[in-house]
């Protein structure tokens, strides 16, 4: 029975399931076209709370999460907040270890390698000048990021080094934050 189990599942991710959503992928590529949304709604001072749902996928709209997900955006004291729920560029660090962690995973079941750890810390500078137009030159966001990685799995070192360059050219929020992308805001 193990032995079945590890031929269909690796990295805890189905391996026949992966197989059938590339090829259905392959023979009909509009159902790779997905739209992911969120809401927010304004508390008071730096705290709002954002809401995810529904999402479009595979060709439909997906119901199959039975409640929303909630997530208190807050600043802590010094940005004028009381701690409410991590910052927004919190969460962004959040999105990006959890995003390429996951694609670390899955391109890694793909080739045949099993992970057994895989950890990540990341961090983030920002000059709070051009957040607050205080200095013209100074950037909005972040200057830069740093993810460090800790992972033990059953390949070389050579793959491993790979593994990780493809994942961080391959993960979706990876790839948003290292590219321009267009972002519109308009009133409605």
């Amino acid at each position: 029975m193990n032995a079945q189990v590890d031929i269909q599942s690796r990295n805890g991710l189905d391996l026949v399931q992966m197989g059938q959503t590339v090829e259905a992928l392959k023979n009909n590529p509009s159902l790779a076209q997905f739209e992911f949304r969120a809401s927010n709604q304004w508390v008071n001072g730096g705290e709002n709370r954002s809401t995810i749902r529904g999402f479009y996928g595979a060709g439909a709209e997906d119901d199959s999460r039975a409640e929303d997900f909630v997530f208190t955006n807050g600043e802590p004291p010094v940005l004028l907040g009381n701690n409410e729920g991590a910052n927004p560029v919190e969460f962004l660090l959040h999105a990006l270890a959890g995003c390429v962690t996951t694609t670390t995973v899955l391109h890694a079941a793909a080739r045949g390698i099993t992970i057994r750890n895989l950890s990540t810390r990341l961090s983030g500078n920002i000059n709070l000048e051009g957040l607050l137009a205080l200095n013209d030159d100074a950037t909005v966001g972040y200057e830069s990021i740093r993810i460090l990685m800790d992972i033990e799995a059953d390949c070389s070192e050579e793959e491993l080094d790979d593994l990780l360059s493809f994942a961080k050219n391959h993960s979706p929020v990876c790839n948003t934050v290292c590219r321009p992308v267009s972002v519109t805001l308009e009133r409605i």
